[in-house]
């Protein structure tokens, strides 16, 4: 029933929240600011950023390393750095690279900013954090925009991540999912590469099941 009703709402939903984002907004979470371009991955009506936020919240990540996969806005990033811990991030998406390194100059926070797909720039790094808020609708991107939504028709995003994953994999990877993915097939992938996906965190808000998953050796 609950799925009926959001495919009925789903064109309404999408068309205010791309009217919405029509200009530039602006997304702050515990002091933090960042500007949210047309172009980037928006975390106002999007909850994975913030129950992310709310999971990492209390971690003492004090001269931890740590890599914002698929950064987006940055907003992960850049609190992790508040907190003190080494920070990557990395994203294919110039502009919000571009928009992420100004924000940091803004707020007075030192990470490192990188264009990598998944982890090819990071060939040589290791991290005791990986947080990951994957593109998981199973279509074919048009254009670097909608590689933050859709993961391939054949889930080709997931195969490359845990593909790679295998010899990156943090003791501490963390990754969120929402109901309306296909888990299943996604824990099949991981599994094809020696890769578990244990849930830690259920969180509903608006009608809305996310997890957040531990990514670990099979």
């Amino acid at each position: 029933m609950i799925k009926k009703i959001k495919k009925i709402i789903f064109p309404i939903a999408k068309l205010a929240f791309n009217t919405y984002h029509l200009k530039q907004r602006s997304y702050t979470y515990e002091g933090i600011e960042v500007a949210i371009s047309s172009d980037v991955f928006p975390p106002h009506f999007t909850i994975s950023t913030k129950i992310l936020l709310d999971f990492l919240k209390p971690m003492d990540l004090e001269n931890k390393t740590f890599l914002e996969l698929g950064c987006g806005s940055g907003i992960i990033a850049l609190f992790a750095a508040s907190k003190g811990a080494d920070v990557h991030a990395t994203d294919i998406n110039k502009i919000a690279l571009e928009a992420l390194q100004e924000a940091a100059i803004k707020n007075e926070l030192k990470l490192t900013v990188l264009y990598s797909d998944v982890f090819e720039a990071l060939e040589n790094k290791a991290f005791d954090y990986i947080i990951i808020n994957p593109p998981y609708y199973p279509k074919k991107p048009k254009n670097v925009k909608e590689q933050a939504w859709f993961c391939g028709e054949n889930f080709e995003y997931f195969e490359k991540l845990f593909s790679q994953l295998q010899t990156h994999l943090a003791p501490n990877t963390f990754m969120i999912l929402s109901e309306d993915c296909e888990i299943k097939h996604i824990k099949k992938i991981a599994l094809k590469n020696n890769l578990t996906l244990t849930c830690l965190l259920k969180k509903k808000v608006a009608a809305e099941k996310n997890y957040i998953f531990n990514i670990t050796k099979a």
